[in-house]
Order: structure tokens, then sequence, then C-alpha cells
């Protein structure tokens, strides 16, 4: 759901010396950051609309972009929903009823669990620099901070949601600051905004982001890390429909 050097720190502290090469490598390593190959996290998510809020709480297990396990803890009345990703199905199951449901494509472009997340978003994940063409659009200090400002393009054999994404990079420590995600009209559909840059699993991550639809500027869905571990050894045969129904993980 929610994305994230091969670049040597030399080559990172020299203004100027970054190619369209290192700066694919730059944006994949942010696109991996909270990923790794595999990772288990447990997290938080408030969820603010016009008309109401609430606040879950959440285990994900992921590897690589294929595979993830979403595991509702809290609050009470949801605990033990689940969502399973394995390639391009998506799973949910709903342990009132203890029943599996397997998303049809008209559900894919539905809220997930609420929030201002789709269905569609987490099928979709995929690595950056595969799907998009990536330019640097600006370098210097903005807001006191040495940046990259990274312009990424969909390639032309490539189906995505996004009609391009616009990506701030802090250059001391390569952390995102903020993700614009614009539809194919041009225009901004939604922002993410990464703070509270915190070590995690071993190593800096932002562990707050903040995801404000454009055309809601009100609302938002804010996702906190509470605890990061990443290369723990996941099999694809963990991603299964015998582990979503699962209460043990």
């Amino acid at each position: 759901m929610f994305r994230l050097l091969v670049v040597t720190t030399f080559l990172c502290s020299i203004p100027g010396l970054v190619t369209a090469q290192t700066a694919a490598e730059i944006v994949d390593q942010v696109d991996q950051l909270l990923r790794g190959r595999s990772s288990e996290a447990s997290v938080r998510m408030e969820v603010v609309t016009e008309h109401w809020e609430r606040s879950m709480e959440a285990r994900i297990w992921s590897l690589g972009t294929e595979y993830s396990l979403i595991r509702i803890d809290a609050p009470a009345k949801d605990a033990g929903m689940a969502t399973l990703k394995a390639g391009n199905d998506l799973w949910n199951y709903l342990p009132r009823v203890d029943r599996t449901i397997k998303l049809p494509a008209s559900l894919m472009g539905a809220s997930w669990m609420g929030s201002h997340f789709t269905n569609d978003d987490l099928v979709k994940e995929s690595r950056i620099i595969e799907d998009y063409d990536i330019e640097i659009t600006f370098e210097g200090s903005r807001d006191g901070n040495e940046v990259w400002e990274f312009t990424l393009t969909p390639k032309e054999e490539t189906a995505v949601v996004w009609g391009r994404i616009v990506e701030q990079v802090r250059k001391r420590d390569m952390m995102p600051e903020w993700v614009r995600y614009y539809d194919d009209d041009g225009e901004v559909a939604r922002t993410m905004v990464f703070t509270e840059f915190t070590m995690m699993g071993g190593r800096l991550v932002p562990a707050r982001m903040v995801v404000i639809p454009a055309d809601k500027p009100d609302e938002s869905t804010t996702i906190i890390y509470d605890a990061l571990a990443f290369d723990i050894g996941l099999e694809p045969s963990f991603f299964s429909l015998r582990n979503l129904r699962s209460q043990r993980n």
C-alpha cells in the first residue's frame, strides 16, 4: 500500500553528478524504503472524512511487490479482518461471517477500509523504475534543505494509475518529503507527505505518512509505523488463503 541505495555517498554529495541512471536508483531506493525484500510492520491508521473519523491498528507483511497481507487488530469490531494480495488478485476475509471474498474488477476503485486508498492501489503497486521514466526537474534549496525533485512519467508500454508523479527527496539522507500524484488530465489527485523520520529495522524511515485528496483537502488518511522489521525470510507460501483466515500470525 503504501511505497518505498545503490548510489554511493561520494557521488550523492557532489551537485550536478546525478545522471539519469542514478536518479532512477535514488527513486528506487525511496520506493523500497518501507518494504525491503520482505517486511513486517505494526501500524496505526487514522482516517478523517467530512462526516466521520476512525482509527485502526494493523499488522502488515510483504514480500517484494507481489505479495502482501494486512490484518486488522483493532478496534474490536474489525479485529481479524484481513486483506491478501498475491500478484494481481485481492481477497478480503470477514471473520464475523467466516467468509473469504475475491474482489471483482468492479470493486477495485472502492475505498480500502474507508481510507483514501483504493483496492486498486494495493493491486497495482509495482517497482516505480519499471513503469516510469524518471528525470530531475529541480535540484537546489527549498525550506532550508537541499533537495531533488523528480518527475516520473509513465512509459508508453505500461498501464499505470497515474498520469504523472512528482516526488521531492532530501539530499542529506535520501528521505522523501512529499509525493504528488497527477491524473491523466494533469491535475493533482492527491498528495502524500512524509514526516517523523526515525530509525526502525536498522534504517532511517518516515514513521508518519499523510495522504490528502486534492478534491477534499480537509480529509486525510494517516499511517503511523510503530514497529518495522526487514528481510525476515518470508516465502510466497506465507501469502495463502489459509493464512488470510488465520489469527495466529
